[in-house]
């Protein structure tokens, strides 16, 4: 499936692929996110990290995007990483309690297996 309206992606030190989404992912957005995270995982990049520095803000939609494609990842033998989530993300994962399963690296460029932040 492609995805017109992608997000930029770059591969990291780490040889993990580093999507960006920017704005609000939201209701509107979530389903674009989950597709390019979908066809980069069928691609064979099971090392994702999604770097939400240009995120302004989530909601459950978003939330819904992260968790379909981490088990998408894990279920291919990789693992879905983020980092750079602003104050309202944090607050969002730890209310939710998925902060415990959706881990921070310290920065996209981090080595992927280091423990989370």
């Amino acid at each position: 499936m492609t995805n017109p309206a992608a997000y930029a992606t770059r591969v990291a030190p780490s040889g993990a692929t580093v999507l960006m989404p920017t704005g609000r992912i939201n209701l509107t957005s979530a389903g674009s996110l989950r597709a390019q995270l979908s066809d980069l995982i069928a691609a064979g990049n099971t090392k994702v990290v999604v770097d939400l520095s240009t995120a302004d803000a989530i909601d459950s939609s978003g939330i819904g995007a992260l968790i379909s494609s981490l088990k998408a990842a894990r279920a291919a033998g990789g693992d879905l990483r983020l980092t750079a989530p602003n104050e309202q993300v944090k607050s969002v994962l730890k209310l939710t309690n998925l902060s415990r399963v959706l881990l921070v690296l310290p920065d996209a460029d981090a080595p992927f297996d280091q423990p989370a932040a």
